[in-house]
């Protein structure tokens, strides 16, 4: 099956976008519609809707509002990513008006790839889909780490299940170890003293090992199996 990141270079990605207000729909879709390597295929004005919407269609990305009428971003996101694998689910990004709200945190727990604030570049927003789409963070590296640092508490060694890790080997396991410490994978490649080339490959390995669907869910996996310990420097 044809994973999100195989998909032929000539077709654009499938963009849905969610939020109640219109005028915040029309002004994202004028900028993603105004590139070749994308375009929007759904709008949804709640999160209801979006589900509706959603369900049986193939998109790639989703742009979530998280505060609407009716069924809010954190509840679809869930509802959207139910059952499916992760090579058939959409990456999906929250839309927040406040860095690093509740709501946000909520629906990271839920299965969204990484946040986004409404009010940011035009260039930020597409860098954001196509990073997303790759399987990396939408946020940087370090906001990651204060993100899932909220995200995770960290587990009792008694109440530790680290089974999910065994099929990683050891260097697949130093290279999550420090996905979850925030570096980038240029910084990893710097740190093992491998190619950046290489850290590409070993990341899709833990994914795919992880069944994650992308960065953010792996490095969640870290935290909440104690690898990775919140305010590990």
């Amino acid at each position: 099956m044809t994973s999100p990141t195989e998909r032929p270079v000539d077709l654009p990605l499938r963009i849905a976008l969610v939020d109640d207000q219109p005028l915040v729909r029309a002004g994202f879709a004028m900028v993603i519609d105004s590139q070749d390597d994308m375009e929007v295929v759904v709008q949804a004005s709640d999160g209801a809707e979006a589900v509706r919407e959603l369900r049986g269609r193939r998109v790639d990305v989703v742009l979530m509002d998280v505060r609407m009428p009716h069924k809010d971003g954190i509840e679809a996101t869930a509802e959207i990513l139910a059952d499916l694998p992760p090579e058939r689910a959409p990456r999906i990004i929250v839309l927040t008006t406040f860095d690093l709200d509740e709501y946000v945190v909520a629906a990271i727990r839920a299965g969204a790839s990484g946040f986004l604030l409404k009010d940011a570049q035009p260039e930020d927003l597409l860098g954001a889909i196509r990073t997303v789409h790759r399987g990396d963070a939408v946020i940087a590296p370090s906001a990651t780490r204060r993100l899932l640092e909220r995200v995770v508490a960290a587990p009792e060694p008694e109440e530790q299940d680290t089974s999910i890790l065994a099929p990683l080997t050891e260097r697949e396991r130093e290279v999550l170890v420090l996905m979850g410490r925030g570096f980038s994978n240029q910084e990893i490649g710097a740190e093992l003293f491998v190619a950046e080339a290489t850290v590409k490959t070993h990341v899709g390995r833990v994914l795919s090992k992880l069944g994650a669907r992308d960065r953010v869910q792996a490095v969640i996996i870290a935290f909440e199996t104690g690898l990775v310990a919140p305010g590990a420097g």
